[in-house]
């Protein structure tokens, strides 16, 4: 590698995780349009949201964000200098370490699915129908999540080899999985919570699925692998240790973000699945956008002169104005018509006008944090790329706290006032404390404006978070800039979008 940008490399390679995701988050799309459509933002929403939520500490601690950062630098190294062979052994040392890993905590959370859920959901009461749902279908959920980290390995090896698309779009069969379970048990006539369980049972499928589509291809590139936790791997040493600077700044992420869940099950009802249904639409640009391009820098990255400094940065801001060229107009029509956007997607069967109201504000709320959120892919790949995984990690756990504090400081005032088709009206009398369980659970108090709340502090937490790893990777290549300097052409572009938002807005 000679360190010099290839915009045509990267603008190919982007297109196709682009083109990968792009199918996964339309069928992800096609997913929750029938999630909402059979449940609505109810109380067993709420049970499959959390479900959902809980065993992830699995995937985030293992998943890709670990990997690509412990992973694929080293893995792609070995390539780029054509050690095939040590390649290989690293590979079948760093699959074997994974699943040994998964499994322990697999069996650990199914086995203590219930004081599990106890603890991280303490507005959901034991004993009630809301709670026992979510203990079931938290352990139907947990070994799929296991499958889930192993396709995160898949994605390591693909992604190392320039293979973007597969891993990228294998998301597809998780979603159909979904949609089929779900469709099958409305069309059985089963309640609420049957459709819930058949949701997780696809889940469960999908992830199977998701993992078992990209294995022969790995196998492949890979050769003979050798399943093994081989210490003396070439680079397994590395990567361990880069894995483990990375799961301790996770692990407090980790801990923040399940405070988080805490907090939400503590609003009123409907709010896992109001913002559930948000992060969807918000997390689709950011897929599109942001993670395109990292996943496609980061193997370059890793194997680019770091000592050339200018191209380093320009091949970054090349990387930040085609990311922001995008996500600036995306979030001016969220902004402007995030509640159009929702009623379009969602609305139908159990899924209403005021469910389409509080989501849709919750999702322009989201939208405030949107182009740091996605810049910031890139910024950490380039420092993954010459091995600062600490750095990174610390940055996201001080991101999560701010960002938890941000919310605390406003959902519970926020939950006293509601938000329906026809505006928004104070329920109760804004407080501090947490409402009665009795006020929380009644249907009549659905719809409030403390997930809102939460995603003003996912805003703010992600604007820190791109201040910090800019500052860190203007000082160990230089200056990169937001939107690649390409400011008047990025204005010109959300206005025009915002301006066809409301005149859609009107039109709706």
């Amino acid at each position: 590698m000679n360190g010099v940008p290839d915009d045509d490399g990267l603008a190919r390679s982007s297109t196709l995780v682009a083109t990968g995701i792009l199918l996964s988050r339309i069928s992800g799309l096609v997913r929750e349009s029938a999630t909402g459509a059979f449940l609505g933002t109810g109380p067993a929403a709420d049970a499959f949201r959390a479900a959902l939520r809980i065993p992830n500490l699995l995937q985030n601690l293992l998943g890709e964000g670990v990997l690509s950062a412990a992973f694929i630098p080293v893995y792609s190294r070995a390539l780029a200098e054509e050690r095939d062979d040590d390649a290989g052994r690293l590979a079948g040392a760093v699959a074997a370490f994974i699943l040994a890993v998964t499994t322990v905590v697999v069996v650990l959370a199914v086995t203590f699915a219930h004081p599990i859920t106890r603890v991280l959901t303490p507005g959901f009461t034991p004993g009630t129908p809301r709670f026992e749902l979510t203990v079931t279908l938290v352990r139907i959920v947990t070994p799929g999540v296991g499958f889930l980290v192993l396709s995160a390995w898949c994605l390591g090896i693909l992604n190392s080899h320039r293979r973007f698309f597969l891993s990228y779009v294998a998301p597809v069969l998780w979603n159909a999985a979904i949609v089929a379970a779900v469709t099958a048990g409305a069309l059985a006539g089963l309640t609420e919570i049957g459709l819930a369980r058949s949701l997780a049972v696809g889940a469960l499928i999908g992830s199977v699925l998701q993992f078992g589509v990209q294995l022969p291809t790995v196998r492949r590139l890979v050769g003979p692998l050798r399943l093994r936790p081989d210490l003396d791997a070439p680079g397994m040493r590395t990567v361990l240790r880069r894995f483990t600077e990375v799961v301790a700044g996770r692990g407090s992420i980790q801990i923040a973000g399940y405070l988080d869940l805490v907090v939400a099950s503590l609003l009123a009802a409907g709010a896992f699945a109001a913002v559930g249904y948000a992060q969807v639409l918000y997390l689709l640009p950011i897929s599109l956008f942001g993670m395109s391009v990292a996943a496609a820098e980061l193997p370059t990255l890793s194997t680019m002169d770091h000592t050339d400094r200018r191209a380093v940065t320009t091949r970054l801001d090349a990387g930040m104005g085609r990311v922001a060229f995008f996500v600036l107009p995306t979030t001016a029509v969220f902004l402007v018509a995030g509640d159009r956007i929702t009623a379009t997607i969602y609305q139908g069967l159990r899924f209403t006008a005021d469910d389409a109201a509080q989501v849709g504000l919750v999702l322009a709320v989201y939208a405030l944090g949107l182009v740091a959120a996605t810049s910031t892919r890139l910024l950490q790949s380039a420092l993954y790329g010459v091995g600062d995984t600490r750095g990174p990690a610390v940055i996201s756990a001080v991101r999560v706290a701010v960002g938890l504090a941000v919310a605390l400081a406003v959902i519970f005032p926020l939950d006293a006032y509601q938000i329906t088709a026809d505006g928004i009206r104070r329920v109760a009398v804004p407080t501090w404390g947490i409402t009665e369980v009795a006020a929380r659970t009644a249907d009549s108090g659905m719809h409030r404006l403390g997930p809102a709340g939460l995603a003003l502090g996912a805003a703010v937490g992600a604007w820190l978070e791109y201040a910090l790893l800019r500052r860190r990777v203007s000082t160990t290549f230089g200056a990169v800039r937001l939107g690649g300097g390409h400011r008047s052409r990025l204005v010109v572009a959300a206005l025009g979008a915002a301006a066809a938002g409301l005149l859609a807005r009107s039109a709706m």
